[in-house]
Protein backbone atom coordinates (compact mmCIF):
# COMPACT_ATOMS: atom_id res chain seq x y z
CA UNK A 1 0.00 0.00 0.00
CA UNK A 2 1.21 3.26 -0.80
CA UNK A 3 2.09 5.72 1.71
CA UNK A 4 0.05 8.99 0.69
CA UNK A 5 0.44 11.34 3.36
CA UNK A 6 2.87 11.82 6.09
CA UNK A 7 2.00 14.52 8.58
CA UNK A 8 4.49 16.25 10.88
CA UNK A 9 3.81 16.75 14.68
CA UNK A 10 6.33 18.44 17.30
CA UNK A 11 7.40 16.10 19.41
CA UNK A 12 7.52 18.57 22.59
CA UNK A 13 3.71 19.47 22.16
CA UNK A 14 1.67 16.68 23.68
CA UNK A 15 -1.64 17.43 22.58
CA UNK A 16 -0.49 18.01 18.81
CA UNK A 17 1.05 14.83 18.58
CA UNK A 18 -2.22 12.83 20.05
CA UNK A 19 -4.32 15.35 17.89
CA UNK A 20 -2.15 13.87 14.59
CA UNK A 21 -2.48 10.65 15.80
CA UNK A 22 -5.97 10.17 15.00
CA UNK A 23 -5.91 12.50 11.87
CA UNK A 24 -6.50 10.29 8.69
CA UNK A 25 -2.84 10.61 7.58
CA UNK A 26 -1.26 7.17 6.36
CA UNK A 27 1.68 8.33 8.67
CA UNK A 28 2.58 10.85 11.65
CA UNK A 29 5.84 11.83 11.46
CA UNK A 30 6.78 13.26 15.63
CA UNK A 31 9.44 15.72 15.09
CA UNK A 32 12.92 15.59 16.69
CA UNK A 33 14.43 17.76 15.00
CA UNK A 34 13.55 21.29 13.43
CA UNK A 35 10.40 21.84 15.17
CA UNK A 36 11.79 21.39 18.59
CA UNK A 37 13.94 23.82 20.25
CA UNK A 38 18.20 22.91 21.16
CA UNK A 39 17.55 23.71 24.61
CA UNK A 40 13.95 20.89 24.37
CA UNK A 41 15.73 18.01 22.33
CA UNK A 42 16.88 15.81 24.80
CA UNK A 43 14.30 16.07 26.84
CA UNK A 44 11.47 15.73 23.60
CA UNK A 45 12.77 12.15 23.51
CA UNK A 46 10.79 10.80 26.48
CA UNK A 47 7.64 12.51 25.49
CA UNK A 48 7.77 10.88 21.85
CA UNK A 49 8.31 7.61 23.23
CA UNK A 50 5.35 8.31 25.58
CA UNK A 51 2.97 8.98 22.72
CA UNK A 52 3.76 5.13 20.90
CA UNK A 53 1.06 3.81 22.81
CA UNK A 54 -1.20 6.42 21.86
CA UNK A 55 -4.32 4.58 19.10
CA UNK A 56 -3.92 5.71 15.82
CA UNK A 57 -4.70 6.12 12.68
CA UNK A 58 -1.94 5.02 10.90
CA UNK A 59 1.80 4.38 10.79
CA UNK A 60 3.96 6.14 12.76
CA UNK A 61 7.81 8.10 12.32
CA UNK A 62 10.27 9.55 14.33
CA UNK A 63 12.24 12.25 12.59
CA UNK A 64 15.56 12.39 14.45
CA UNK A 65 18.21 14.94 14.34
CA UNK A 66 20.70 14.70 10.97
CA UNK A 67 23.16 12.61 11.21
CA UNK A 68 26.22 15.20 11.59
CA UNK A 69 24.82 16.09 14.72
CA UNK A 70 25.37 15.60 18.70
CA UNK A 71 21.84 14.26 19.17
CA UNK A 72 21.26 12.02 16.27
CA UNK A 73 22.86 9.00 18.09
CA UNK A 74 20.67 9.21 21.20
CA UNK A 75 17.69 10.01 18.95
CA UNK A 76 17.79 6.87 17.49
CA UNK A 77 18.78 4.92 20.32
CA UNK A 78 16.05 6.25 22.56
CA UNK A 79 13.17 5.83 20.09
CA UNK A 80 13.96 2.64 18.58
CA UNK A 81 11.38 0.06 20.43
CA UNK A 82 7.92 -1.49 20.39
CA UNK A 83 5.46 0.94 18.16
CA UNK A 84 8.19 2.74 16.27
CA UNK A 85 7.27 1.98 12.57
CA UNK A 86 10.48 4.10 11.07
CA UNK A 87 12.71 6.90 11.04
CA UNK A 88 13.17 9.80 8.87
CA UNK A 89 16.83 10.85 8.90
CA UNK A 90 17.22 14.37 7.80
CA UNK A 91 20.16 15.63 5.80
CA UNK A 92 21.51 12.51 4.59
CA UNK A 93 24.56 13.10 2.44
CA UNK A 94 26.59 9.43 1.48
CA UNK A 95 25.32 5.77 1.58
CA UNK A 96 27.79 5.36 4.63
CA UNK A 97 25.96 7.40 6.75
CA UNK A 98 22.94 5.76 6.11
CA UNK A 99 24.33 2.32 6.73
CA UNK A 100 25.24 3.72 9.87
CA UNK A 101 21.44 4.39 11.01
CA UNK A 102 20.74 0.89 9.74
CA UNK A 103 23.88 -1.01 11.47
CA UNK A 104 22.52 1.12 14.39
CA UNK A 105 18.57 -0.24 14.12
CA UNK A 106 19.93 -3.25 13.30
CA UNK A 107 21.66 -3.80 16.60
CA UNK A 108 18.58 -2.22 18.84
CA UNK A 109 16.25 -4.08 17.38
CA UNK A 110 18.68 -7.40 18.27
CA UNK A 111 18.99 -6.39 21.67
CA UNK A 112 15.68 -5.24 22.09
CA UNK A 113 13.95 -8.16 20.99
CA UNK A 114 12.57 -6.32 17.82
CA UNK A 115 12.09 -7.97 14.52
CA UNK A 116 15.32 -7.42 12.24
CA UNK A 117 14.75 -4.70 9.70
CA UNK A 118 11.34 -3.63 11.03
CA UNK A 119 11.96 -0.15 11.48
CA UNK A 120 11.94 1.56 8.13
CA UNK A 121 14.80 4.26 7.42
CA UNK A 122 13.73 7.10 5.45
CA UNK A 123 16.33 9.08 4.52
CA UNK A 124 15.70 12.68 3.31
CA UNK A 125 17.17 14.22 0.34
CA UNK A 126 18.04 17.77 0.79
CA UNK A 127 21.59 18.98 0.36
CA UNK A 128 24.04 19.46 -3.23
CA UNK A 129 26.43 16.41 -1.64
CA UNK A 130 23.21 14.26 -0.90
CA UNK A 131 21.60 15.07 -4.45
CA UNK A 132 24.77 13.94 -5.76
CA UNK A 133 24.89 10.66 -4.14
CA UNK A 134 21.45 10.18 -4.18
CA UNK A 135 22.08 6.72 -6.31
CA UNK A 136 24.11 4.78 -3.64
CA UNK A 137 21.78 6.20 -0.99
CA UNK A 138 18.88 4.55 -2.35
CA UNK A 139 20.89 1.61 -2.75
CA UNK A 140 21.92 1.88 0.67
CA UNK A 141 20.44 -0.66 2.69
CA UNK A 142 17.33 -3.28 2.22
CA UNK A 143 15.69 -1.38 5.25
CA UNK A 144 15.77 1.78 3.38
CA UNK A 145 11.92 1.13 1.19
CA UNK A 146 12.24 4.54 0.20
CA UNK A 147 13.41 8.28 -0.32
CA UNK A 148 12.47 11.76 0.54
CA UNK A 149 12.89 14.95 -0.29
CA UNK A 150 12.79 18.63 1.42
CA UNK A 151 13.17 21.52 -0.64
CA UNK A 152 13.79 23.73 2.27
CA UNK A 153 16.89 23.03 2.74
CA UNK A 154 17.88 21.84 -0.51
CA UNK A 155 16.99 25.38 -2.09
CA UNK A 156 19.24 26.82 0.95
CA UNK A 157 21.57 25.17 0.46
CA UNK A 158 22.05 25.87 -3.17
CA UNK A 159 21.21 29.33 -2.46
CA UNK A 160 17.96 29.07 -4.85
CA UNK A 161 14.81 30.89 -4.58
CA UNK A 162 11.98 28.09 -3.85
CA UNK A 163 8.88 29.65 -6.19
CA UNK A 164 5.71 28.76 -5.85
CA UNK A 165 6.17 27.36 -9.43
CA UNK A 166 8.42 24.99 -8.16
CA UNK A 167 9.95 24.81 -11.48
CA UNK A 168 13.60 25.13 -10.08
CA UNK A 169 13.12 21.72 -8.18
CA UNK A 170 11.94 19.80 -11.28
CA UNK A 171 15.74 18.42 -11.90
CA UNK A 172 15.92 17.81 -8.01
CA UNK A 173 12.89 15.69 -7.74
CA UNK A 174 13.12 13.97 -10.86
CA UNK A 175 16.70 12.96 -9.97
CA UNK A 176 15.41 11.30 -6.44
CA UNK A 177 12.15 9.29 -8.26
CA UNK A 178 14.77 8.12 -10.83
CA UNK A 179 17.19 7.10 -7.96
CA UNK A 180 14.29 5.36 -6.12
CA UNK A 181 13.50 3.66 -9.45
CA UNK A 182 17.18 2.25 -10.20
CA UNK A 183 17.30 1.09 -6.87
CA UNK A 184 14.18 -0.84 -7.06
CA UNK A 185 13.05 0.69 -3.97
CA UNK A 186 9.35 2.39 -3.82
CA UNK A 187 8.45 5.50 -4.66
CA UNK A 188 9.66 8.19 -3.01
CA UNK A 189 7.96 10.82 -0.74
CA UNK A 190 7.98 14.64 -1.89
CA UNK A 191 8.62 17.56 0.10
CA UNK A 192 6.60 19.65 2.47
CA UNK A 193 4.89 23.20 0.99
CA UNK A 194 5.23 25.94 3.71
CA UNK A 195 3.03 28.89 2.58
CA UNK A 196 0.05 28.02 4.58
CA UNK A 197 -2.13 30.44 3.57
CA UNK A 198 -1.84 29.26 -0.10
CA UNK A 199 -3.77 25.99 -0.49
CA UNK A 200 -4.25 26.38 -4.26
CA UNK A 201 -0.40 25.65 -4.21
CA UNK A 202 -0.18 23.40 -2.12
CA UNK A 203 -2.82 21.23 -4.30
CA UNK A 204 -0.94 22.28 -7.33
CA UNK A 205 2.27 20.87 -5.98
CA UNK A 206 0.57 18.17 -4.68
CA UNK A 207 -0.17 17.23 -8.24
CA UNK A 208 2.91 18.43 -9.69
CA UNK A 209 4.80 15.62 -7.41
CA UNK A 210 2.45 12.54 -7.84
CA UNK A 211 2.63 13.15 -12.22
CA UNK A 212 6.79 12.83 -11.64
CA UNK A 213 6.23 9.79 -9.68
CA UNK A 214 6.21 10.10 -6.00
CA UNK A 215 4.10 8.28 -3.77
CA UNK A 216 3.27 10.62 -1.10
CA UNK A 217 3.98 13.81 0.21
CA UNK A 218 5.22 15.19 3.79
CA UNK A 219 2.61 17.20 5.14
CA UNK A 220 2.63 20.33 7.65
CA UNK A 221 -1.08 20.80 8.46
CA UNK A 222 -3.47 18.58 8.98
CA UNK A 223 -5.49 20.41 6.24
CA UNK A 224 -3.15 18.95 4.15
CA UNK A 225 -4.07 15.61 4.46
CA UNK A 226 -7.52 15.27 2.36
CA UNK A 227 -5.76 17.18 -0.50
CA UNK A 228 -2.34 15.02 -0.76
CA UNK A 229 -4.71 12.07 -0.29
CA UNK A 230 -6.51 12.90 -3.00
CA UNK A 231 -3.88 13.76 -5.18
CA UNK A 232 -1.72 10.44 -4.76
CA UNK A 233 -4.84 8.98 -5.40
CA UNK A 234 -6.78 7.88 -8.65
CA UNK A 235 -9.95 9.59 -9.25
CA UNK A 236 -12.92 7.97 -10.73
CA UNK A 237 -12.10 8.17 -14.17
CA UNK A 238 -9.19 6.98 -13.44
CA UNK A 239 -10.06 3.81 -12.31
CA UNK A 240 -13.04 3.52 -14.70
CA UNK A 241 -10.21 3.90 -17.60
CA UNK A 242 -7.71 1.59 -16.69
CA UNK A 243 -10.66 -1.22 -16.18
CA UNK A 244 -11.98 -0.93 -19.49
CA UNK A 245 -8.44 -0.63 -20.95
CA UNK A 246 -7.67 -3.91 -18.86
CA UNK A 247 -10.96 -5.45 -19.70
CA UNK A 248 -10.54 -4.81 -23.83
CA UNK A 249 -7.00 -5.97 -23.99
CA UNK A 250 -7.57 -8.79 -22.09
CA UNK A 251 -10.51 -9.90 -24.89
CA UNK A 252 -7.58 -9.26 -27.47
CA UNK A 253 -5.12 -11.06 -26.44
CA UNK A 254 -7.06 -13.89 -26.33
CA UNK A 255 -7.66 -13.58 -29.92
CA UNK A 256 -3.75 -13.51 -30.63
CA UNK A 257 -3.83 -9.79 -30.56
CA UNK A 258 -1.34 -7.35 -28.57
CA UNK A 259 -2.40 -3.92 -29.44
CA UNK A 260 -5.45 -2.85 -29.86
CA UNK A 261 -7.83 0.83 -30.19
CA UNK A 262 -9.89 1.78 -27.67
CA UNK A 263 -11.26 5.29 -27.95
CA UNK A 264 -8.74 6.58 -30.33
CA UNK A 265 -5.85 5.51 -28.64
CA UNK A 266 -3.52 3.04 -29.48
CA UNK A 267 -2.92 0.50 -26.34
CA UNK A 268 -0.35 -2.09 -25.99
CA UNK A 269 1.61 -3.67 -23.13
CA UNK A 270 2.98 -0.47 -21.74
CA UNK A 271 -0.28 0.69 -21.41
CA UNK A 272 -2.04 -1.99 -20.15
CA UNK A 273 0.75 -1.70 -17.39
CA UNK A 274 0.13 1.05 -16.30
CA UNK A 275 -3.42 0.51 -15.97
CA UNK A 276 -2.91 -2.11 -13.96
CA UNK A 277 -0.74 -0.05 -11.88
CA UNK A 278 -3.84 2.60 -11.83
CA UNK A 279 -6.08 0.08 -10.84
CA UNK A 280 -3.61 -1.54 -8.18
CA UNK A 281 -3.50 1.88 -6.78
CA UNK A 282 -7.28 2.20 -5.89
CA UNK A 283 -7.53 -0.69 -3.89
CA UNK A 284 -7.98 -0.18 -0.56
Amino acid sequence: MALRSFLFAPGNHARRVEKALTLPADAVILDLEDAVAISEKPATRDLVVAAFGHTRHGKLYVRVNAYSTEWCYADIVTVARFGLDGIILPKVETADQSRSADWLLSNLERERGLPIGGIDLVPIIETALGMSNVGAIAGSGSRTKRLAFGAGDYTLDLGMVWSRDEMELLPARSAVVMASRAAGIEPPLDTVWADLRDAEGFAHSAERAAALGFQGKMCIHPDQIAVTNAAFSPSEQQLVWAARVIAAFEDAEAKGLASIQLDGQFIDYPIVQRARQVAARGVP
